[in-house]
């Protein structure tokens, strides 16, 4: 129990310390809103048009099925290192891993997902 107490306690002194930390940051921050400090700045253009632009989902998700297999990547890494430990066992559920991430990236070709425009 006294390890629970630990973990209890470091999460209690950092939410103090952020709450704290905001609270003397808002007495001592200027707060002197104007039209100018309030517009929408970029590339110092003048803002035009409606500024909520609508996306398409499919960049969201082409990065997302970037993300998975890069992240699945990182897998390959320690097994090819203790390659020779593992034997055929290892190789067999590494070929399996592999399998199912090509069955993943067939899957998201046929849906046209990995097609930018």
């Amino acid at each position: 129990m006294g390890s629970y107490f630990e973990v209890l306690l470091f999460l209690l002194t950092g939410v103090i310390f952020v709450f704290v930390g905001l609270g003397v940051a808002s007495l001592f921050r200027p707060a002197l809103p104007s039209t100018p400090k309030q517009s929408i700045y970029e590339c110092g253009m003048r803002p035009f048009g409606d500024t909520l632009g609508k996306f398409r989902v499919r960049y969201y998700v082409f990065a997302l099925v970037f993300v998975v297999f890069d992240v699945e990547a990182v897998f390959l890494y320690p097994w090819a290192v203790v390659f020779r430990e593992i034997g055929l066992v290892g190789f067999v559920e590494m070929l399996i891993f592999l399998g199912v991430l090509v069955i993943g990236l067939v899957y998201a070709w046929k849906k046209r997902v990995l097609q930018w425009s």
